[in-house]
């Protein structure tokens, strides 16, 4: 399933989940999210999945990964079609 990374803004809280609105802005599509995941692997740079605690609004599916960068938190998110 080709999944393209997208960027968001947070917009708070619902139902204790973070909610995530799309800004519009799309980087590269991937063939598979597994093949982001693998790259970041091989680089030495683990990173974990954190889907289940954010919503993406306007999104049916979605892969949302977080990774450290020096001392702060990256969030990567993915638009699954």
């Amino acid at each position: 399933m080709p999944a393209t990374e997208i960027e968001v803004t947070s917009a708070g809280m619902v139902a204790g989940k973070e909610l995530l609105l799309p800004s519009g802005k799309q980087g590269s599509t991937l063939p598979h999210v597994q093949d982001w995941v693998t790259a970041r692997l091989k680089a030495k740079s683990p990173v974990k999945d954190v889907s289940n605690q954010v919503l993406v609004k306007g999104i049916k599916q979605w892969a949302v990964y977080e990774e450290k960068v020096g001392a702060r938190t990256k969030r990567t998110v993915f638009k699954i079609t």
